[in-house]
C-alpha cells in the first residue's frame, strides 16, 4: 500500500515537498517512481529511484528543479519539488515496481498511491 501527501497550492517559483510512505514489502529493494497527470493528459514520468542511492531518473521537464530521495528507514520516497511552474500543475502519484522494466514506462509498475494534487498558480 502506498499513500502520498504533500500537495497544496503554491505560487510559481515556490517550493513543496511531496512523500509517499510503504507499507506491506521490503522498501529497501523497491524501486520507486513519481508520476503525473494534468487534466485531459496522459499520465508522464517525473522521477525514479532504482535500488541503490546514487541511481535517480529524472524528466527532462523537471531535471534541476525536483530530486527524488528515499529513506529506508521510514519506507517513505520524497519528491522536492523547487522553483515550481504553473506547469507541474497536475496530480502526483507515486508508485513502486518489483521487476527491473524500465523505470519511466508507467506499465512497469506493480503499486500505486493515490494521487496528491499540486497547484501552481502564476
Amino acid at each position: 500500500q502506498l499513500q502520498a501527501c504533500g500537495g497544496g497550492l503554491v505560487q510559481a517559483g515556490g517550493s513543496l515537498r511531496l512523500s509517499c510512505v510503504v507499507s506491506g514489502r521490503t522498501f529497501s529493494t523497491t524501486r520507486m517512481g513519481w508520476f503525473r497527470q494534468a487534466p485531459g493528459k496522459e499520465r508522464e514520468f517525473v522521477a525514479a529511484s532504482a535500488w541503490s542511492a546514487g541511481s535517480t531518473y529524472y524528466a527532462d521537464s523537471v531535471k534541476g528543479r525536483f530530486t527524488i530521495s528515499r529513506d529506508n528507514a521510514k519506507n517513505t520516497v520524497y519528491l522536492q519539488m523547487n522553483r515550481l511552474k504553473p506547469e507541474d500543475t497536475a496530480n502526483y502519484y507515486c508508485a513502486a515496481t518489483l521487476g527491473s522494466y524500465s523505470l519511466i514506462v508507467p506499465s512497469s509498475y506493480n503499486y500505486w498511491g493515490q494521487g496528491t494534487l499540486v497547484t501552481v498558480s502564476s
